[in-house]
């Protein structure tokens, strides 16, 4: 039976995994899925990764790691995701995992001009939602939580741009019917950006940011977390012959 792979690029803070868990509960938490098999594949630590046959469909989780580090698991990781494109498996990546799938299909990924986005901020649809399976249930804008130093400087050739926001203007975007990227953190609860904000809050005062605003600007993301149970949506569609 094919499974739904959550494949792990990273691990987080050892105190906010000892409080909260790792990226792959928050990611199968946030999915909610109750009918599909699945397995975690820790891709970082070098597990081999599910043959095209065994996919249901894939999350690719955030990471501390760099892409532009081409680290050898992030390479091979790289060159797996071209074989799901080629073979239209519902792929979802998140922050990491957004800027490893634009960079397989063709993007460029590096750091962004700006420095670290963080915290809660607003995100806005752009008209190409209209009748995407993921995004098209939402709000014209909605609240989602980041934490990056690294984006998607430019999109592969054919890919969609779905959101944007000042800051970001590659937020989401879709490769074709079955697989898309989003910068921001759909599995992340606020307790858990809270935490990423108070581990980096010595890097954040240097870049001149407050930290307290930061804090206390931290809400509930409801729709966002709803990109990634609608992607969990179109698995299930695909396992039975419908196209989302």
């Amino acid at each position: 039976m094919k499974r739904l792979y959550i494949i792990k690029a990273g691990t987080t803070f050892p105190a906010t995994a000892k409080q909260f868990g790792d990226f792959d509960r928050w990611t199968a938490a946030t999915l909610g899925i109750t009918d599909v098999e699945i397995d975690i594949v820790d891709a970082e630590n070098g597990a081999d990764l599910p043959s095209v046959q065994e996919c249901a469909g894939a999350v690719i989780t955030g990471s501390h790691s760099m892409v532009t580090d081409n680290l050898p698991w992030s390479v091979r990781l790289e060159e797996w995701i071209l074989s799901l494109l080629h073979t239209d498996t519902p792929l979802f990546g998140i922050c990491y995992g957004h800027q490893l799938l634009a960079k397989a299909a063709g993007g460029q990924v590096g750091f962004h001009p700006r420095g670290e986005e963080i915290g809660t901020v607003k995100v806005a649809l752009l008209p190409d939602c209209v009748d995407d399976p993921v995004f098209q249930s939402l709000p014209q804008s909605f609240l989602a939580h980041v934490t990056h130093e690294q984006t998607v400087l430019r999109l592969p050739t054919g890919a969609v741009r779905l959101a944007a926001n000042e800051y970001e203007p590659n937020h989401a975007f879709r490769l074709g019917g079955w697989a898309w990227g989003v910068q921001f953190h759909p599995e992340y609860s606020t307790d858990i950006l809270r935490s990423y904000i108070r581990e980096q809050k010595e890097e954040l005062e240097v870049a001149g940011r407050n930290v307290t605003e930061l804090l206390n600007t931290v809400s509930e993301t409801p729709y966002a977390a709803q990109t990634l149970r609608n992607f969990g949506k179109v698995v299930k569609e695909s396992l039975t012959g419908k196209r989302p």
